[in-house]
């Protein structure tokens, strides 16, 4: 087991990881900007390095003085968290390079999934279904990219090669809009990747999305866990997650289960990740991509398994072998989580950084509260408005949006503007209750349009 871990991260999920390390007996170093000196997982950690300005692209993204920081702290790992670095291919090799363990996979499994194209391709070989795309960079006028829209279809969407986040994707309805779109797709995604190669595919009207956790270890064992359902989401982002998913039989959750074991197989996958998929309305799915990270919602898997998966991330990483397999995995219950964002709903989210005045999270039976913020903390604007995480727990689906209703109704987060209010419209809605969203719920079933 390492000694001592490096966060190269901040917010909720450093102090995630911090809480896992010290319940495993490992110590940490916190990095941090100058404007997150304040921040809880620096007050949590054992040690604490400030890593550069306010911008992440001088501190959370500046390689360098991270890998300075773990050298001058003794910390033999680090554990990316989720965003900034956590995908990045070139840092995995760096932390190597320098001798320090990186807490994910392979550096060759995370290019292998962060082209998308390769991807795709690497799935088609592995049997893993896929959506009927371009296979490959597609440019504006070209009759040839044209003629493949007609045959795949419209609508089609256009998406980044190195996307994520929703950056860099368009959907086209027609043809007469098709090149202005991968146009459009091509300057957003070489802003936000610097890479502006965009393909496309056919677009899954209404989809539900469909994610599996899967886990591997260094002598070839892989296990999926019970499957969660991220359909509710804004601009391709998710809102909310829960966990069995109202949609998937067990006889479909086998089925995308073994696909998506087959997909970690195929690169060689070692410690935590994602294989993401898109269900349509007639239960067919399609390989959308792999998360080659610990996700943000991952707490609804430990709270229906009770397996710590931050602390399996870590173990896998340090060289332990799988401790369970697929088939003895038991569900326990369902769960549901509620991100918690500093936006203001009503004004197209935007961001709503400030100063904390009193803070209320909720608690109780079967109610988890994953955090760093607190009263009197300054929420900055420089970084990701995700400032709480809200998980409940119970018996069946019914008892879990009671519990989570019960849950949201006791925030109170004064003088920020958060998604609490929105998140409260999302439960009490009777599609909602029903377990039949899609991608498409929150413009058409609460904001109406």
């Amino acid at each position: 087991m390492f000694k001592k871990i490096l966060i190269a991260n901040r917010g909720e999920i450093s102090c995630r990881v911090i809480r896992a390390c010290r319940e495993l007996g490992v110590k940490t170093v916190a990095v941090h900007s100058e404007a997150d000196k304040e921040c809880m997982h620096v007050k949590l950690a054992d040690q604490s390095v400030c890593v550069g300005p306010a911008l992440a692209s001088e501190s959370y993204l500046n390689i360098p003085s991270i890998i300075a920081a773990a050298e001058i702290t003794g910390a033999d790992a680090i554990h990316p968290g989720y965003g900034f670095l956590a995908e990045n291919m070139y840092f995995a090799e760096v932390c190597e390079a320098c001798g320090i363990h990186f807490i994910g996979p392979k550096k060759e499994s995370i290019e292998k999934m962060g082209d998308k194209i390769a991807a795709i391709e690497l799935m088609k070989k592995a049997g893993v279904p896929v959506v009927p795309g371009s296979g490959g960079p597609v440019e504006a006028d070209d009759p040839k990219v044209a003629a493949l829209a007609k045959k795949i279809g419209f609508p089609v969407i256009i998406k980044a090669t190195a996307g994520g986040g929703g950056k860099g994707m368009r959907i086209v309805v027609s043809e007469e809009t098709l090149d202005n779109a991968i146009i459009m797709a091509q300057t957003e995604a070489k802003a936000a990747f610097g890479n502006p190669d965009v393909y496309m595919e056919k677009y899954i009207e209404e989809p539900h999305h469909i994610e599996f956790q899967i886990m591997g270890d260094k002598f070839g064992h892989y296990a999926y866990l019970p499957e969660r359902d991220c359909s509710i989401q804004r601009r391709h982002q998710k809102l909310v997650e829960e966990s069995p998913s109202p949609l998937i039989s067990e006889a479909l959750r086998k089925k995308m289960g073994k696909a998506a074991k087959n997909a970690a197989a195929a690169v060689d996958y070692v410690t935590v990740g994602t294989v993401e998929f898109l269900v349509d309305k007639h239960n067919d799915f399609y390989f959308m991509e792999m998360n080659t990270r610990i996700q943000v919602e991952h707490p609804v898997t430990e709270m229906i398994t009770g397996i710590d998966l931050v602390k399996e991330q870590i173990k896998l990483a340090a060289g332990e072998k799988l401790e369970f397999s697929s088939d003895k995995i038991k569900i326990l219950g369902h769960a549901i989580e509620c991100r918690i964002n500093a936006e203001d709903p009503d004004k197209d989210f935007i961001p709503s950084p400030g100063t904390i005045g009193k803070l209320f999270l909720p608690g109780g039976m079967g109610v988890r509260t994953d955090t760093h913020v607190y009263s009197g903390y300054t929420i900055p604007p420089y970084y990701d408005s995700l400032i709480a995480k809200i998980i409940v727990l119970g018996e069946d689906r019914d008892e879990a949006i009671a519990r989570m209703a019960r849950a949201l109704k006791e925030v109170e987060i004064e003088n920020i503007k958060n998604t609490s209010p929105l998140h409260s419209k999302i439960m009490a809605n009777e599609k909602f209750r029903k377990g039949s969203v899609a991608t498409d719920f929150l413009p058409k079933y609460i904001f109406g349009r």
